[in-house]
C-alpha cells in the first residue's frame, strides 16, 4: 500500500539542492570482505534491512507545487531492488596494494555519476575480485542521512559472531569530536531544536562547575561567553591559506586508501602526552599535508577542515525517516609543525578547546535554518562557510570485534562524505577491530598525485607507531631510594 508523501526536513533539503558536478552530494561507503559473499544473500539483507526498515531507500524526491523551495519525498510506484544493485568482477590479481589500486579506480569510476532524481537516491555495487575477497560499495545522496546515520544503516547488514546485527558500539573513552553525541532533544522546528542544543550544552557545561564554588563559577562562565565571541569570531574570518591542496575543483575525483595499522602502539603515543587517540590520528593526517606541502615547494602552513560532529545519540535506534542530524566545526590542523610530537600537541589543545566551544551548537542552528532559504541564498552561504576549509575530515568509531556480512568476515570500512564549494580534499578515519584506516578522497586537477599524500601519511602513522610502542615496552627506571 502507498505511503502518503512525507516532508522532507530542511536540512535535508539543503543537501538535496548543494549537488554541483564538481561536488556531488553524495556519501560513499566502502565494506571490504575477506571472501566472496554469496550475493543473493546480499541483496536479501539489501531488502529486509534497509529497504523495508528505511522507507527514503524506495523514495524519491519530489518538488512541492504549493510552497517554494518545499520537498517530500515520495513512494516510488516502480521501485525494483535490481535497479539499485549492480555487480562488477576485478581481476583478483596481484598483491593486496594492487588489489585496492584496481577496486579504487573502479570506485573513482562511480564518482562523478549523478542519481537519477525519478528514482530513489542511492545504489550498491556488489564487487567481487578484491584479491581473494569482495567489496560492498554503497553510494547515497546526502539527503537521505549524514554519514554517521549511514554507517549505522550499513553496520545493520553486518552480524557479530553470536548473528547479532551490528551497529556502531557507542564513543570510547578517547572518542573524537565527530562521534559525539551532543543530546539533542526530540522538537518540532529546526531553530527551536538548535536553540535547545546549545541550552543542553551550556547545562552539561554548569552541571560540571557548579560544585567549584562561585568564583570558578563566574569565571568558567565568562570564559564560556568569551569563547562565543571568539567562536562567532572564528566562522566569519576563518580562512584556510592558499596551499598546495587549493584550487577550483573539477569534475573527477581520485580515491586511495591507508592498510590497517594497529591501534596500540598509536594509543601509546598519545598516552605520552595525555592525548586521545583521535589526537593522535588528527596529527598524523596534519603531518602529511605538511610533508605533501613542502614537497610541492610551498611553506607548509596550518591548513583548515571542516569536522563533522553527530547530535544525535548513538545509544538509541535510529528513527525510520533517518535524515541528517549533525553540526560541522572548523578545525585548523597543526599541519605547519615540523615535528610529529609537536603536531600531537597542538591537535590536542585544537580539538580539546572545539570540543569545551559552543561552536557545534551554532552551526548545527546555522544548517537548520539555511535549508529554509531560497536555493540561491543557499548556495551563497554555503560556499561561504565551505570555502573557509580545504575540505572535510571525518572520524568513526566502528564496531571493535570482527562482523560479518552474509557469512564472510568484514576485514575493513571506509566512508566519505562530499564537500562543497571549492573543497579539494577529504579525509576519512575508520576505527575497527583495533586497527585504524585512513582514506583519502582528492579532487584530481588540484591534488593528482594522492599517493604521495598516502605514501607521507602511512610513513607518519608508522613513527607514531613505533614512538607507541617504544614508550610501552621501555623498561620504567626505578626511583632511587631515600
Amino acid at each position: 500500500m502507498p505511503r502518503a508523501p512525507r516532508r522532507m526536513g530542511s536540512a535535508d533539503v539543503l543537501w538535496l539542492t548543494m549537488d554541483r558536478p564538481n561536488n556531488l552530494m553524495v556519501v560513499v561507503s566502502v565494506v571490504l570482505l575477506g571472501s566472496v559473499p554469496d550475493w543473493d544473500r546480499v541483496r536479501r539483507l539489501l531488502l529486509t534491512r534497509l529497504v523495508d526498515p528505511y522507507p527514503v531507500f524506495s523514495q524519491r524526491p519530489k518538488r512541492s507545487g504549493r510552497v517554494l523551495g518545499r520537498y517530500r519525498w515520495e513512494d516510488d510506484p516502480d521501485f525494483d531492488l535490481e535497479r539499485h544493485v549492480r555487480r562488477a568482477t576485478l581481476s583478483g590479481r596481484g598483491t593486496p596494494a594492487q588489489a585496492d589500486t584496481e577496486l579504487q579506480a573502479y570506485i573513482e569510476e562511480q564518482l562523478s555519476r549523478p542519481f537519477d532524481r525519478t528514482r530513489p537516491l542511492w545504489e550498491a555495487h556488489l564487487v567481487d575480485g578484491h584479491g581473494s575477497g569482495a567489496a560492498l560499495v554503497f553510494r547515497s545522496h546526502h539527503a537521505l542521512a549524514d554519514g554517521i546515520a549511514l554507517t549505522r544503516v550499513l553496520l545493520g547488514l553486518t552480524e557479530d559472531d553470536g548473528g547479532v546485527p551490528g551497529d556502531l558500539e557507542g564513543p570510547a573513552a578517547d572518542t573524537d569530536l565527530s562521534t559525539l553525541p551532543l543530546g539533542v532533544p526530540a522538537t518540532t522546528g529546526p531553530v527551536s531544536s538548535a536553540l535547545r542544543l546549545a541550552r543542553v550544552t551550556t547545562r552539561a557545561a554548569w552541571a560540571r562547575l557548579r560544585d567549584k564554588g562561585s568564583r570558578a563559577v563566574v569565571r568558567d562562565a565568562a570564559s564560556l561567553a568569551l569563547r562565543t565571541g571568539q567562536v562567532v569570531s572564528d566562522l566569519l574570518l576563518t580562512t584556510s591559506p592558499p596551499s598546495a591542496v587549493g584550487g577550483v575543483p573539477g569534475r573527477a575525483k581520485r580515491v586511495v586508501w591507508t592498510q590497517p595499522v594497529p591501534l596500540a602502539g598509536l594509543k601509546g603515543v598519545g598516552r605520552l602526552v595525555g592525548a586521545t587517540l583521535n589526537d593522535v590520528l588528527v596529527g598524523a593526517v596534519a603531518g602529511a599535508l605538511h610533508d605533501y606541502q613542502h614537497e610541492h615547494g610551498q611553506p607548509p602552513a596550518d591548513l583548515v577542515t571542516m569536522v563533522p560532529v553527530n547530535v544525535r545519540p548513538l545509544d538509541e535506534p535510529l528513527p525510520a525517516e533517518l535524515g541528517n542530524r549533525f553540526a560541522l566545526v572548523f578545525l585548523r590542523l597543526p599541519s605547519g609543525d615540523a615535528t610529529p610530537l609537536g603536531r600531537l600537541a597542538l591537535a590536542k589543545s585544537r580539538m580539546d578547546w572545539l570540543k569545551a566551544s559552543p561552536e557545534a551548537a551554532l552551526t548545527f542552528a546555522l544548517i537548520s535554518v539555511i535549508g529554509r532559504f531560497p536555493a540561491t541564498i543557499q548556495r551563497r552561504v554555503v560556499d561561504f562557510f565551505a570555502d573557509k576549509a580545504i575540505g572535510v575530515t571525518t572520524n568513526v568509531a566502528g564496531p571493535r570485534r570482527v562482523r560479518h556480512l552474509a557469512g564472510v568476515p568484514v576485514t575493513g570500512v571506509l566512508g566519505w562524505v562530499p564537500g562543497s564549494g571549492r573543497h579539494t580534499l577529504g579525509f576519512c578515519i575508520v576505527t575497527y577491530d583495533d586497527a585504524v584506516r585512513i582514506g583519502i578522497m582528492g579532487d584530481e586537477s588540484v591534488v593528482p598525485d594522492p599517493e604521495a599524500l598516502l605514501a607521507a601519511l602511512e610513513d607518519g602513522l608508522s613513527t607514531l607507531d613505533r614512538i607507541g610502542t617504544d614508550s610501552r615496552t621501555a623498561p620504567r627506571r626505578r626511583r632511587p631510594r631515600s
